[in-house]
């Protein structure tokens, strides 16, 4: 299998952040020879080439694939997983096959049930934004993020090297995890931040019933740690579902935290509550700088 990513066409299936980001950073870069998407509507389609993000859009997948030496799957990951088996006939033999879904055990599931004449791998580049669709793309999203990489027992090191070697062209730093580590370890960095930030709002607004200036005075506090709220819901709920055992033992672990923190509280312990809140804050620090 000899695939050269300058000379490869790339079909990204759905022009949202992710699959818009990604064409722009193709085209400005000039990784590869062709960019083509699918999307759902004619519109969106039309809309794509108008504004020069990609070579050809169309709503049909055997136009969009038929030539297709890479595929990049950007959707939501439950239909990301429908797109895999639906798209089966019209994959061009040899072509990798890969994807941006923010959760790998089901989507590895999936692959491995992808026909021999194509090459599966899983992977997630780690950033995004709380904004959506086509308008909030950016070429440089990928620059400086980690892209985590799943490649199945089936794929050939080639096709590893190619999809690396796709990552660092826009600006990413490719790395390798086995699926359910990747799912652990985004349950704790990715998942629950977003938990988090959904049960923040939910609980300022218990405040806000009684009391509705409690709008008026949030301040950069809350809008820091209330931004993920903000997320595409249908993007985040399939993420919460497809790796529901990993996302409820960090929301299990974060209760403890603040159980431990309510109780130091509660308990009037200003040396048990220094110590963890200087914990976390040398954690942040030290990350952060």
């Amino acid at each position: 299998m000899t695939i050269k990513l300058k000379e490869s066409c790339i079909a990204i299936i759905g022009l949202g952040l992710m699959g818009g980001s990604l064409a722009l950073a193709l085209k400005e870069r000039q990784v590869c020879r062709r960019v083509v998407t699918l999307v759902r509507r004619e519109a969106a389609a039309r809309e794509a080439e108008s504004l020069g993000v990609v070579d050809f859009a169309t709503t049909d997948p055997k136009l969009a694939l038929s030539e297709a030496d890479i595929v990049v799957l950007t959707t939501p990951v439950r239909v990301l997983l429908q797109q895999l088996v639906e798209l089966t006939p019209f994959y061009k033999s040899g072509a990798i096959i890969t994807d941006m879904g923010s959760t790998k055990r089901e989507v590895i599931k999936g692959m491995a049930a992808l026909p021999d004449h194509v090459h599966p791998i899983g992977s997630h580049p780690m950033c995004g934004k709380e904004q959506t669709g086509l308008a909030a793309a950016e070429s440089t999203l990928y620059q400086g993020a980690p892209w985590i990489l799943t490649p199945l027992e089936r794929t050939p090191l080639a096709v590893v090297k190619v999809v690396e070697d796709l990552a660092r062209a826009i600006g990413a730093k490719p790395r390798h995890l086995a699926a359910d580590r990747h799912d652990k370890l985004v349950a704790a960095i990715s998942h629950l931040p977003y938990s988090l930030s959904v049960a923040l709002v939910l609980a300022a607004q218990t405040v806000a019933t009684d009391d509705p200036e409690v709008w008026e005075v949030a301040a950069s506090g809350f809008r820091d740690t209330s931004r993920l709220a903000a997320s595409d819901i249908t993007m985040m709920a399939d993420i919460l579902l497809t790796n529901q055992d990993m996302v409820l033992h960090m929301i299990k672990q974060a209760q403890q935290q603040l159980a431990n923190l309510a109780q130091a509280i509660a308990d009037n312990e200003e040396s048990t509550l220094r110590a963890l809140m200087e914990q976390a804050a040398a954690q942040r620090r030290g990350m952060y700088k």
